[in-house]
């Protein structure tokens, strides 16, 4: 149906392309590969999305990349047309079963919620908040530039030590407790904890400590 109503399989293969992949450039050769259609029929769509303010040229490096411009006007309503993922379900900007694989190869990391910039009609001011241990820096930092390049945007991030974490939420710790507050996406809960009951108050805790 899709095709019907765009008139050319190669346009909606590109629109599928450049709709589930915001933030990243590519260039004719490698479209030309990541979407199966010969050269002349790729530059040629890609020269309407171009003039119709969809897809944006930039020239580096003697070549010549196009990526999805996300501050057009048509492009929520095309992305959600065209998501082949759950981000338009969970109304998350970039697929969050894609990025609890990718955090999950950055090391023992236990906890990710998306909000702020990520989630739509969040008003956090952290973006990411990462939990876990003996995760390294430089992953990190290469995962978060990764989302950023996917969201379009630069990201305010967090990272916790999963105790760390546990404890602010246990005692309801305002940071963490603002998180939850505002609209936001579970990405990875590996230990459970963010399921309603399953958090220990430690003050109760310390307090029935102290009768005994």
């Amino acid at each position: 149906m899709i095709d019907a109503l765009f008139g050319s399989k190669t346009r909606v293969k590109l629109l599928n392309l450049f709709l589930n992949n915001p933030g990243r450039a590519f260039y004719v050769r490698e479209i030309t590969r990541e979407v199966g259609e010969q050269i002349n029929s790729v530059r040629r769509e890609l020269a309407n999305l171009v003039n119709v303010g969809i897809v944006r040229a930039d020239s580096s490096e003697n070549k010549l990349y196009y990526e999805v411009d996300t501050a057009q006007k048509f492009y929520e309503p095309l992305r959600a047309m065209f998501s082949n993922d759950a981000a338009v379900a969970e109304d998350t900007k970039v697929s969050t079963s894609a990025w609890a694989k990718k955090f999950h190869a950055v090391g023992d990391i236990r906890v990710v919620i998306f909000a702020g910039k990520l989630v739509h009609g969040s008003d956090s001011e952290v973006d990411v908040l990462v939990a876990g241990d003996g995760v390294s820096p430089i992953k990190l930092k290469n995962a978060i530039k990764a989302l950023e390049r996917e969201a379009g945007g630069s990201l305010a991030f967090t990272s916790l030590g999963f105790n760390d974490f546990y404890y602010r939420l246990s005692v309801k710790d305002k940071f963490v407790a603002d998180i939850l507050a505002a609209k936001h996406t579970v990405v990875l809960d590996d230990p459970n904890i963010l399921a309603e009951g399953n958090v220990v108050d430690t003050t109760t805790e310390e307090k029935n400590d102290k009768r005994k």
